[in-house]
């Protein structure tokens, strides 16, 4: 029966000491309690009761933000939401740097998220989102770097307005429109005011060419045959006219 006892131990033993790592995982192996080093992947094999060892997975983490409620730079009230993308580039400072570095760089990312677009107006967050990404970033690279943590991208997914101020939005997009179109037929007008006192500059330098003109004119006007056209027949024009005897 003891060989039984001590062949039951060795198993144990040898269980308790053997580890695999997968090609994406790293082991921290701490003596003692203290850092001894970084294993993996493969077979490790670590000392019972005096080892122990941590598993850190080096796949890129897809972490989804929770919805915040945001004001904007324009007291407007929003809900945004958005999705960083991270992986642990160094399982020594992730693992000893910061307790848990997935909750930490998820309430990192929420309170970066709500203090980046509060700091932009409405407008902004609509048009630059590409440009927010970048900022909210570049922010959270620098925060987390002491935590061995890679942000790779930042994106924001949606922005939620109230009805209200969708609304408000639609008349204020209408409003603009009516500007543009005032704006493009105020130029209409003085392009052709141009064109005319071009035109009228040139008919001025010969009077024959204003006759004529009024001619062509009485001719397009022709061509309704529903139409009646009376008009007068001035001195100048009838002398224009008249045979020479």
């Amino acid at each position: 029966m003891s060989i039984i006892y001590i062949v039951f131990i060795v198993v144990v033993i040898l269980a308790a000491s053997i580890r695999i790592l997968k090609e994406y995982e790293r082991g921290v192996v701490f003596t003692l309690g203290r850092f001894t080093g970084i294993k993996g992947p493969g077979l490790i094999i670590i000392i019972p009761f005096i080892q122990k060892m941590e598993n850190v997975d080096l796949r890129t983490v897809v972490l989804d933000v929770p919805s915040q409620d945001v004001i904007s730079h324009d007291n407007v009230s929003v809900n945004v939401n958005a999705v960083v993308y991270f992986r642990v580039i160094d399982p020594e400072k992730a693992i000893i740097q910061v307790e848990s570095f997935h909750d930490a760089t998820s309430q990192l990312a929420q309170t970066t998220l709500r203090s980046v677009l509060g700091g932009h107006e409405l407008d902004e967050m609509l048009a630059e989102r590409e440009k927010l990404n970048e900022d909210i970033q570049d922010i959270l690279d620098k925060q987390t770097d002491a935590w061995g943590i890679k942000i790779s991208n930042v994106e924001i997914k949606h922005i939620d307005l109230d009805e209200s101020m969708i609304r408000a939005i639609a008349k204020q997009a209408e409003a603009e429109r009516q500007r543009r179109a005032k704006v493009i037929n105020s130029k209409g007008e003085l392009e052709a005011s141009q064109n005319l006192l071009e035109a009228a500059n040139i008919l001025a330098q010969n009077p024959q060419g204003l006759q004529l003109r009024y001619l062509q004119t009485l001719s397009d006007i022709s061509s309704d045959k529903t139409n009646t056209i009376v008009f007068p027949f001035g001195s100048e024009l009838g002398k224009f006219f008249t045979p020479k005897a």
